[in-house]
């Protein structure tokens, strides 16, 4: 009998972005054994990334962490203990997580947070790549609709002002922002690029404003997929329809790039979601079809709505199967 041998390969898939919305997404995909690479934004300031980068001049460790965590192969305890938090009452470590503080003495060990991060991906039986954006912290500006300009993360969130634009900058002084060669790689033989889902201007952003990746961004053949939020934002997206999300993205990059949108479609509960808890989202992100189709992106709607502790989060298993499906199609079906 004859066999047949097949040159099959997992789609290359390319997930861009930070926060909480990422590894939710790539844990689903790394149970789906797809060929992943994770590009993560170094411009995070607050919580004990913030800290971190005050007193040792690394890039913020928080979200890199997170993925770390969500595409290892290690034992649950292993990564269990990776991401264990110091209590507030420990006041010397408190509210570090014991992998920040890994990944920043990892930084200082290899000179830098691409090699600190590709040493400790070994370590921890990664599947996949996770690539730090820059390989320098970066600095998030934005100018908002009255004229004013601020600089860092935490701030421009908190300033309750409507974002115009953003940009990033070096925080060691003059250095143009880039992304080393492996990150450009990664976009320019990708079968699809993933954007978030993630904050707007916060995650998904400042990994665009870094030139030769929002370059790539545009020129890969690769079919380019945003994950749209379920939510508004506070001091983001207050009032954006789910086409306002995706025309920022276009006007950031001067350019109809975004190819394809997932969107969910379920409605959040009544009362179900807990705004004390999750004081950041206000309300459902309001659709817009036409809007987006005079984008010139196609619409995927679906149920991709989870319900969790009384909060709305992407389910993370119907994202990447329909991600999985979308990168299995020829490029030339969708650009």
């Amino acid at each position: 009998m004859t066999k047949h041998i097949t040159n099959y390969r997992q789609p290359r898939i390319v997930v861009i972005g930070g926060g909480t919305g990422l590894p939710v997404i790539l844990k689903s995909l790394h149970k789906l054994n797809a060929d992943i690479t994770a590009v993560v934004t170094v411009a995070d300031d607050g919580g004990s990334s913030g800290i971190i980068r005050d007193y040792v001049n690394v890039v913020p460790p928080g979200d890199i962490r997170n993925v770390l965590a969500a595409l290892s192969n290690l034992p649950q305890l292993y990564l269990d203990i990776f991401q264990y938090r110091f209590n507030s009452n420990d006041s010397f470590l408190a509210g570090h997580a014991i992998g920040n503080l890994i990944i920043a003495a990892l930084s200082e060990m290899k000179s830098g947070i691409f090699d600190a991060v590709q040493e400790l991906s070994t370590m921890m039986k990664i599947d996949g790549h996770v690539y730090p954006a820059s390989n320098d912290p970066l600095i998030l500006n934005a100018h908002f609709s009255d004229g004013s300009d601020i600089a860092g993360e935490a701030e421009i969130t908190g300033a309750g002002k409507q974002i115009e634009r953003v940009w990033v900058t070096s925080a060691l002084g003059q250095k143009k922002p880039h992304a080393v060669k492996e990150v450009i790689n990664a976009i320019m033989t990708a079968d699809i690029v993933v954007l978030g889902p993630g904050s707007l201007f916060t995650s998904i952003l400042p990994n665009l404003m870094i030139e030769n990746v929002g370059t790539a961004v545009k020129q890969t053949k690769a079919q380019v997929v945003y994950v749209c939020n379920i939510m508004t934002q506070k001091g983001e997206t207050e009032h954006f329809t789910d086409a306002e999300h995706v025309r920022v993205l276009n006007q950031h990059l001067g350019a109809n790039f975004v190819n394809t949108v997932l969107v969910n479609t379920q409605p959040v509960p009544d009362n179900y979601m807990d705004h004390q808890k999750y004081d950041e989202y206000l309300v459902q992100v309001q659709h817009d079809f036409h809007g987006l189709r005079e984008l010139s992106c196609r619409v995927i709607s679906d149920d991709f709505l989870k319900l969790r502790d009384h909060g709305v989060f992407h389910d993370g298993d119907k994202v990447a199967h329909e991600l999985l499906h979308l990168a299995s199609q020829p490029s030339e079906v969708i650009k």
